[in-house]
C-alpha cells in the first residue's frame, strides 16, 4: 500500500510555533524550513509528500516544483490550497493508495475525510516530525559510533565475530 501525504503549507506554518515565529520575519524561510522538514519526513517514512501553498502569497502562481525530491505546489490564481488538496485527493485516492491530509482547517479535514482521505492535524504532524527527527539523530549517532570502531563499515554480526576472534574465542 502506497501512502501519500498532502500538506496544507501555510496552515502548517501558521500552527507550528517555530515556523509561525519565523513567518513574521521571513515567510520564504518559513516555507523553506517546512519543505526541508517534509523532505526529511518523506525520506524517513517512505511516503510521497506534496506540500501545497496558496498562490496569493508568492509569485509564480500555478507552478509545481520538485524540491528535495518532493512536490511543492503553488495553486493557480483564484484557487485555494484547500481546493487543490480536494482535487488531489480525488485524483490520487484508489484501492492501492492511502492519502493523508495534514491541516488544522476543520472544513478541509471534513472535506478530505469525506473524499476518503485520512486526516492529520498540524499538531499530529508536528509530533510525528519530532519523532522522525529524533530517530534520524539516533541513527546518525549509531552510524558514527560504528564508523569510529572500525576503518571499514561492518555489520554488527561480523563485528562481533571479529571481536571474538580478536579475544581468542570461537
Amino acid at each position: 500500500m502506497k501512502d501519500i501525504l498532502l500538506v496544507d503549507g501555510y496552515n502548517i506554518i501558521g500552527d507550528w510555533p517555530e515556523l509561525k515565529t519565523l513567518r513574521e520575519k521571513n515567510l520564504a524561510e518559513a516555507r523553506d524550513r517546512l519543505i526541508n522538514s517534509m523532505a526529511e519526513y518523506q525520506a524517513f517514512k517512505g511516503w510521497e509528500v506534496k506540500v501545497i501553498f496558496d498562490a496569493h502569497m508568492v509569485s509564480g502562481t500555478g507552478r509545481q516544483y520538485n524540491d528535495y525530491l518532493l512536490d511543492v505546489i503553488y495553486t493557480k490564481e483564484n484557487e485555494t490550497a484547500d481546493e487543490r488538496i480536494e482535487k488531489l485527493v480525488g485524483e490520487l485516492k484508489n484501492i492501492e493508495t492511502r492519502v493523508h491530509v495534514a491541516t488544522s482547517d476543520y472544513a478541509e479535514q471534513s472535506a478530505a475525510f469525506g473524499s476518503g482521505a485520512l486526516r492529520k492535524s498540524a499538531r499530529e504532524l508536528r509530533v510525528e516530525m519530532e519523532l522522525v527527527e529524533k530517530s534520524i539523530s539516533k541513527r546518525v549517532r549509531e552510524q558514527n559510533s560504528i564508523e569510529k570502531t572500525s576503518n571499514f563499515p561492518l555489520s554488527e554480526e561480523i563485528a562481533e565475530i571479529f571481536d571474538k576472534w580478536r579475544r581468542g574465542g570461537r
